[in-house]
């Protein structure tokens, strides 16, 4: 235990030895603490998993294809989920239904142009991912979403396609049990770790 202390606190005391002639130049992690320094860091979280252990290869290659599809399509989950906030926000405040909808037409118009290059090149696991993302990052299952968005007639064209590519649009995110290696990885992912 000592000899942990050790290794954790002489790093700290040489630190804060280097940083004591800088506090008088403005230096922003410090704080006055009469008549003394107070020095401070933020810190980013730790997740510590227990090591994977992979029955055979096909199992790392499934860890590893997600791990891909995570770091491709997280960022686009989240750009996607603040979209549909500024376009419930706008919808809400328009008069009546015709303007909504002219509204609507135009904004999907633009983001068909933001993002049609990049899910073009996406593969159709990675489209699979996506969905599961948005679901996990806006509570509602794709076919709830396009629901919402389209009408319920187009939300159920696009469940009869995916349900002819084996997918369902319906599947909810269970990071508890079916999707857990995915909320692993997305926890790793978001903290750098990974």
């Amino acid at each position: 235990m000592t000899r942990l202390l050790r290794i954790v606190w002489i790093p700290l005391l040489l630190f804060s030895l280097s940083l004591e002639g800088r506090a008088g130049e403005g230096f922003s992690n410090a704080l006055p603490a009469d008549n003394d320094t107070l020095y401070y860091a933020w810190l980013k979280e730790v997740y510590v998993y227990p090591p994977l252990r992979f029955k055979n290869k096909r199992q790392e290659r499934f860890y590893w294809r997600t791990v891909r599809d995570v770091k491709k399509c997280l960022p686009y989950a989240k750009m996607i989920t603040a979209d549909m906030a500024h376009a419930d926000s706008v919808l809400a405040r328009l008069p009546d239904d015709k303007t909504r909808r002219k509204w609507w037409r135009s904004y999907e118009r633009q983001l068909f142009r933001k993002y049609e290059r990049d899910f073009r090149n996406m593969y159709a696991s990675q489209g699979m991912m996506l969905m599961k993302l948005l679901d996990r990052e806006t509570d509602r299952t794709s076919y709830e979403l396009i629901k919402q968005y389209k009408g319920k007639a187009a939300a159920n064209f696009w469940q009869f396609i995916a349900k002819l590519f084996r997918n369902d649009l319906k599947d909810e995110y269970d990071a508890a049990d079916k999707d857990r290696i995915t909320e692993r990885v997305i926890t790793l992912v978001e903290a750098g770790q990974l």
